[in-house]
């Protein structure tokens, strides 16, 4: 029961920092907005690794982990990121607190599980001034800001087809709007001018999983998986006004809303391409594990009609994950230390967006604790992250970030019987 009420506490606490911006970087102003990751903190700690499952712990980006899963669980994240905005001239400091996931496995037969929950696919929060001179030597300020986001309701199933195989498949349906705004002063001039964009956006995706794990010498463990994220498709119902106000008192003078029906533009489809991947790992149970993942993404095919931004291009996006666990004796009564699960990991990724002809790469290095409560197989999962994405080259925006996440795993027994000797 005190975890149940547990869970209800963190999904209330949750559910109130899942309306606020789950960004504060500028390179969310491209595409649907910064992609969010989409697994447990767990796997967040081992540089994003989907490839190893167990049996009382959620894989919410690899289905097929639903087919080891053998208790209820609950699990809920959060972090916390700090982050340092650079440029080649100036630097602003920033943070953000998000909700990171919400779920619910339950096993439905002795090799079968289902899950369900609630996490974030993409997020969008930025605030950039620019400051320029026009041709008749007048100081023009633009600024430009963004708000947003696109979530994800998910639904999972997964189940051991033969001896350590298993296969899974999820169902995603995404929804959010998009919102963003220009505003343009110009010295010696009475009026601004101010221009609103905002799209509605919902669609499905699905996801396959399979994951091969077949014992070495009655010891140790060979880790394999595969996982194919279909292309999500969308559909984007788009507005868009154009207006001046009064820049000495900031009320609006005029406000026109754009016919976007007759340029086509006021229902668009959003395709963003397919996602596969692959991993191998090896590691003894209990003890030790170690694996790395490639993700691939044709993202060059993506395009938003509504939104079209110069200087900017995509390219085929790819993903490099490494990772490892360690348990001194997860038995110990004597140390409490030895049954904690230690975790690291270090990803590279190459986002595919190309602003002024520079490819937006992010490199991370993880490590966090897996911490064990009471006599239960529940844990506290505490994890840390240092990284650097963007650079100052090219007009460009560097930036450096430091993210605390924290995530609880509870488990409990449904639907079976209680025997009373």
């Amino acid at each position: 029961m005190i975890r149940k009420i547990g869970f209800v506490i963190i999904f209330l606490t949750a559910c109130s920092l899942y309306a606020q911006n789950g960004t504060v970087s500028p390179y969310s102003y491209f595409g649907i907005g910064d992609l969010r990751s989409g697994s447990t903190i767990e796997n967040q700690m081992m540089g994003g690794l989907s490839l190893y499952t167990d049996s009382i712990h959620l894989t919410l980006k690899n289905p097929a982990g639903y087919g080891k899963l053998r208790l209820t669980t609950y699990t809920a994240g959060i972090s916390h990121k700090e982050i340092s905005l650079n440029s080649f001239t100036d630097q602003e400091k920033s943070s953000v607190t998000n909700l990171e996931y919400l779920a619910i496995g339950f096993p439905i037969g002795p090799k079968m599980a289902a899950g369900f929950g609630l996490r974030p696919f993409s997020s969008v929060g930025y605030d950039v001034l620019q400051n320029t001179v026009d041709p008749s030597g007048n100081d023009v300020t633009n600024l430009y800001s963004g708000s947003g986001g696109i979530n994800q309701v998910f639904l999972s199933l997964g189940f051991e087809v033969a001896k350590n195989l298993n296969l899974g498949a999820s169902m995603n349906f995404n929804f959010g709007t998009l919102e963003s705004e220009k505003i343009q002063r110009i010295d010696g001039l009475q009026f601004g001018t101010r221009e609103t964009q905002a799209s509605k956006i919902n669609g499905f995706d699905f996801v396959y999983g399979l994951t091969y794990s077949p014992t070495i010498n009655n010891k140790y463990t060979l880790y394999t998986s595969a996982v194919v994220n279909t292309q999500v498709n969308m559909l984007s119902e788009n507005s868009q006004t154009f207006g001046s106000f009064s820049q000495a008192t900031g009320n609006t003078i005029e406000q026109i809303e754009v016919n976007l029906q007759a340029q086509g533009l006021k229902n668009t489809e959003l395709k963003i391409p397919t996602i596969a991947t692959i991993g191998l790992g090896f590691g003894e149970e209990k003890k030790w594990f170690v694996g790395a993942e490639y993700s691939f993404q044709q993202l060059s095919t993506f395009e938003n009609r509504f939104l079209q931004i110069q200087n900017q291009e995509y390219r085929d996006a790819s993903s490099y994950a490494i990772g490892a666990h360690y348990i001194p004796d997860y038995t110990s009564f004597e140390s409490y230390f030895k049954k904690v699960t230690y975790r690291a990991g270090l990803r590279y990724d190459m986002s595919g967006i190309v602003v002024n002809d520079k490819e937006i790469e992010n490199l991370g290095i993880t490590f966090g604790l897996g911490l064990p409560l009471g006599g239960s197989f529940s844990n506290l999962n505490l994890g840390f992250e240092w990284g650097k994405r963007g650079t100052t080259a090219a007009s460009l925006i560097e930036e450096k970030y430091f993210r605390v996440n924290i995530g609880l795993s509870f488990n409990d027994r449904w639907f079976q019987k209680r025997k009373i000797n």
